[in-house]
């Protein structure tokens, strides 16, 4: 069985435009998170990771 994918969530949700600096995910991305499949959940992981790189910046 698959592994669970958790939350980038950090309880930090603070915005920079449409980017939680917390976990790098969009207001589109957090709300619909739970209803996402194990793979949409990786991608939009790894799409987060990357905008935190640039909001660290």
């Amino acid at each position: 069985m698959a592994k669970r994918i958790d939350s980038p969530c950090v309880s930090v949700c603070q915005f920079k435009g449409d980017v939680c600096v917390g976990c790098g995910r969009n207001k589109v991305e957090i709300k619909a998170w739970h209803g996402m499949k194990r793979k949409e959940k990786i991608l939009v992981g790894k799409r987060a990771a990357q905008r935190l790189k640039k909001v660290a910046r």
